[in-house]
């Protein structure tokens, strides 16, 4: 049965946040690019062990993992803005440490900014959430997807600011880059500054007599597959896009032609949002999901087939769309879960699953770049997607009902 209860909707109060909050996807969507593109080139000149070239990165997305409970707990203690506002401080100054840390050559304080990163990103992670906080039904759906069109501004944004301030630090390599990383999240805070949302909970009348526990929710096996599905569908994108820069550059390619391909990924990644709603109410959440998944295998294969940067692009436009689909449906299926006084541990928790998921996969896809090549990491993707895309199939049938 779905369960996602709303409050009475404002109409125009969610139409203000929405737009409130896909422009700050612009500014705090450029966060993990920044890092994505060039962690694990600068780990190739500042770690002292070749295996740990992608631990930026995996640290990226560990603070992501971490940063998602006490988030959840400041929303729901303090309301949205005032949680997200502390954020964008923690981006500021997660820019600021990275770039000190590549001027004092130090990988111990480069990683430090990097896991800020993280736990700045796991803010930024919730907008999709806040959007659909006062909507219902399809339109629920279509505010996930617009808010996702932020990451299409994030996508330019990032690599771009990459390529402009590499230098912009006279000698030394990209700490410019990241202290422009610190320049997005001070722009976005007179944004959120300008968001209305409730100081809490509680201040919407809803109490903790209405909460089942978390475990219980954990239990449910549509709660469970929309985990699954946001597990597969962010672990396997980037498992893939955290090795790919560097399997580019080791395969003859250049730093450009690597930043501009993560940014292509990033465009097919957030571009799709245009239409990705209004598909998840004409075809059903999990149908979408389920496409997604195909399309990150399809990625895969396409990678198989060589090493040219057709190959990397073509591959990376592949998981970039499949990605699109097969998150903002699990992100859907997510918020047809919970009931409103659930709502931040219910999401807390996923997003603690999936980004925990996440930091793994890119810690464990530098280590197998490093002993077994770009091939490996592109033959793993294919069983991981088959073992989602059954169940998400079966439950298109079983459950009909979550399709409305």
């Amino acid at each position: 049965m779905n369960i996602a209860h709303k409050e009475p909707v404002d109409t125009s109060a969610s139409k203000r946040n929405t737009w409130i909050l896909t422009v700050a996807q612009a500014f705090g969507g450029a966060n993990a690019p920044i890092v994505i593109s060039l962690g694990g080139l600068v780990g190739q000149h500042l770690s002292p062990d070749p295996g740990l070239i992608t631990l930026p990165v995996s640290l990226l997305n560990l603070g992501l993992a971490l940063g998602t409970l006490p988030a959840a707990y400041v929303m729901r203690r303090f309301g949205r803005r005032r949680g997200y506002l502390f954020g964008t401080m923690i981006g500021m100054i997660s820019g600021l440490i990275a770039a000190a840390g590549i001027i004092l050559s130090s990988f111990v304080v480069f990683c430090l900014g990097t896991c800020m990163a993280g736990f700045y990103s796991s803010y930024v992670q919730s907008y999709r959430f806040a959007a659909a906080d006062n909507a219902t039904g399809a339109e629920a759906q279509r505010a996930i997807a617009r808010v996702m069109v932020g990451g299409l501004i994030a996508a330019i944004i990032g690599p771009q600011l990459v390529i402009w301030t590499r230098d912009a630090v006279p000698g030394t390599a990209f700490a410019g880059s990241f202290i422009s990383q610190a320049m997005l999240a001070a722009l976005a805070f007179p944004v959120l500054w300008r968001l209305r949302a409730p100081s809490s909970q509680k201040s919407k009348g809803i109490t903790d007599a209405a909460e089942r526990p978390l475990l219980q929710i954990l239990t449910s096996p549509r709660y469970l597959l929309a985990i699954a599905s946001g597990v597969v569908s962010y672990g396997l994108m980037t498992f893939v896009m955290t090795a790919s820069p560097v399997a580019m550059v080791g395969h003859g390619h250049s730093i450009d032609q690597a930043a501009l391909g993560i940014q292509w990924h990033i465009l097919a990644m957030y571009g799709p949002s245009f239409i990705t709603g209004r598909l998840m109410v004409r075809f059903g959440k999990e149908r979408v999901a389920a496409i997604g998944l195909l399309l990150i295998g399809c990625s895969a294969a396409v990678a198989l087939f060589g090493f040219d940067i057709a190959h990397f692009w073509g591959s990376l436009l592949l998981l970039g769309i499949g990605w699109n689909f097969g998150f903002i449906g699990a992100t859907s299926m997510v918020a047809d879960c919970h009931t409103p006084a659930e709502r931040s541990k219910v999401q807390g928790a996923n997003d603690f699953l999936v980004f925990g998921t996440v930091a793994c996969a890119s810690f464990f896809s530098g280590s197998l770049l490093h002993s077994s090549g770009w091939e490996a990491i592109n033959w793993i993707v294919l069983p991981a997607v088959a073992l989602v895309l059954v169940p998400l199939v079966w439950a298109r049938n079983k459950w009909p009902a979550s399709l409305n």
